[in-house]
């Protein structure tokens, strides 16, 4: 596993964004773990999460592309530090762009903010997490009635790697075949248990042999066969 992906694990754990427990997901699964990039509060932390999505989106995407799309409301921080993390790491400029829940009829009018979006511009869309590709399908429409753009890909900070709203397929792959979106992520659930296992963050074991087992059997009833 790379180093970058190693240290983002570790950030992800100690900015407390990545928690372990008894939680209810949007999508109505009960789970030993959840995500929530709207932990990220501190300049410091938007600076690394920007650095590490860049990395990621650099490693998968090249640069290539033209906007980073970020979704109400919380890509639109993760696009926002990561065009600036580009920016930084590699020397190349992106414009950022969201969208609005509601359309805005007075001033900086229409559905989007930041950079407005222009026929042959290629995308990448950026979000914190899919569960079951619910985001994408209603994020998808608002991108093509803006403009005739290029979806180069999706970029996520962790993959659960469970099954989409076919109950068959995962949520990644689920929208790389509805819409021919490219997704991919920093991390998959995967090397975070192989990582975390047994293993101290902060002076204490994150995934002892309790919380793997709990793990395990959500896998065994929502993860990808």
């Amino acid at each position: 596993m790379e180093q970058y992906k190693q240290e983002f694990i570790q950030f992800m754990v100690e900015s407390d964004v990545l928690k372990f427990g008894d939680f209810t997901l949007k999508s109505g699964r009960k789970s030993p773990f959840f995500m929530n990039a709207g932990a990220y509060v501190t300049g410091t932390q938007l600076r690394k999460l920007g650095e590490y999505y860049a990395r990621a989106i650099h490693d998968t995407y090249g640069l290539d592309f033209d906007v980073l799309f970020g979704p109400a409301y919380k890509g639109i921080p993760l696009s926002v530090a990561t065009s600036i993390a580009i920016s930084d790491l590699y020397g190349k400029d992106v414009r950022y762009c969201s969208n609005r829940k509601e359309i805005k009829d007075h001033g900086d009018t229409g559905i989007l903010l930041g950079s407005r979006l222009m026929d042959g511009d290629r995308v990448v869309i950026i979000e914190d997490v899919t569960t079951s590709g619910k985001s994408i399908e209603e994020t998808f429409p608002v991108l093509k009635a803006q403009a005739d753009v290029e979806v180069k890909g999706l970029m996520v900070s962790l993959n659960r790697m469970e099954v989409g709203k076919d109950g068959k397929k995962s949520a990644l792959d689920e929208i790389k075949e509805l819409y021919g979106i490219q997704a991919s992520a920093i991390v998959t659930m995967e090397e975070v248990v192989d990582y975390l296992y047994n293993r101290e963050c902060q002076g204490k074991v994150v995934i002892d042999d309790t919380l793997k087992a709990a793990i395990d059997a959500y896998y065994e009833q929502y993860g990808v066969k």
